[in-house]
């Protein structure tokens, strides 16, 4: 028979929000894949755990999948956890689970810390209904577009944002949602220096710009309140010829089409330089 794969959650920082069936779990089975085994030794040691560690992260090669899944096959069961939180939500993970249930091995969860839901409860933004984006990309027209998903969206929105461009997103989040969006920010969760500031958008843009922004980052942006109305899908042609009126350099006028129309790429250049 094959092993289990356990999906286990970690603390965010502080050891003691390890969950007793977690500690059990990383004690019992004969390897855990990490994200970074140097910063997961000392969570082993925690659980008393002397499981085998092996690497398995975002930048993992096939054949690193492969062996964890050759090591399940072999019948002998594998804890799967990142360096903070729950595998798979923004963190590695999804790949391996998604391999593990198309070859029929059992996939368990062992829930735990995460820190969209820790986030929210201590946001005071309603939180029944929210949004995740995760990590934005850093520029470009894929960024633009889940900015506009965050500031339209009716519902609460949660990001990820690493701590020396969280001015930045502050203030992207101003001119498309206006200044007086509310929002909170939370660094460092379960750690020594936990805080977390809500106000808005621009009362904390003025203050992470002259108190810079360190640990571990979440946003919770609050939703409009109100559906999203589509709007009719524009002419690309049209749309195209009026952004170039603006100004615009074609790569960037390009790259609008392709966010805006869903032309492919390909199309949105040939119809731009054709112009």
């Amino acid at each position: 028979m094959a092993g289990t794969l356990y999906v286990v959650a970690t603390p965010l920082g502080n050891l003691g929000d390890l969950s007793p069936r977690a500690a059990d779990t990383l004690k019992r089975v004969a390897v855990v894949a990490a994200e970074d085994t140097r910063h997961s030794k000392p969570l082993l040691h925690h659980a008393g755990s002397r499981a085998e560690l092996v690497s398995f992260h975002a930048h993992s090669s096939e054949r690193a999948l492969e062996h964890v899944l050759r090591i399940l096959s072999d019948g002998r069961d594998v804890a799967l956890i990142t360096d903070a939180g729950t595998p798979a939500i923004s963190d590695p993970g999804a790949e391996l689970v998604a391999a593990a249930r198309a070859r029929g091995i059992p996939i368990v969860t062992i829930p735990g810390p995460t820190a969209v839901a820790a986030s929210l409860a201590v946001s005071g933004i309603p939180g029944d209904r929210y949004v995740f984006l995760g990590f934005l990309p850093r520029k470009g027209s894929d960024r633009r577009r889940l900015l506009s998903t965050a500031a339209s969206s009716e519902w609460t929105v949660v990001l990820f944002e690493a701590p020396n461009r969280v001015t930045q997103l502050l203030a992207d989040l101003i001119e498309l949602c206006g200044p007086e969006r509310q929002a909170a920010v939370s660094r460092e969760l379960t750690k020594v220096f936990e805080e977390t500031r809500s106000g808005t958008l621009q009362e904390l843009s003025e203050h992470y710009a002259e108190a810079p922004v360190r640990g571990e980052v979440t946003v919770v942006l609050a939703g409009t309140g109100k559906p999203r109305v589509e709007e009719p899908a524009a002419n690309p042609t049209e749309r195209a010829q009026m952004l170039l009126a603006q100004g615009m350099s074609r790569k960037d006028v390009a790259d609008r089409l392709v966010e805006e129309t869903g032309i492919s790429r390909n199309a949105a250049y040939r119809l731009v330089n054709g112009l």
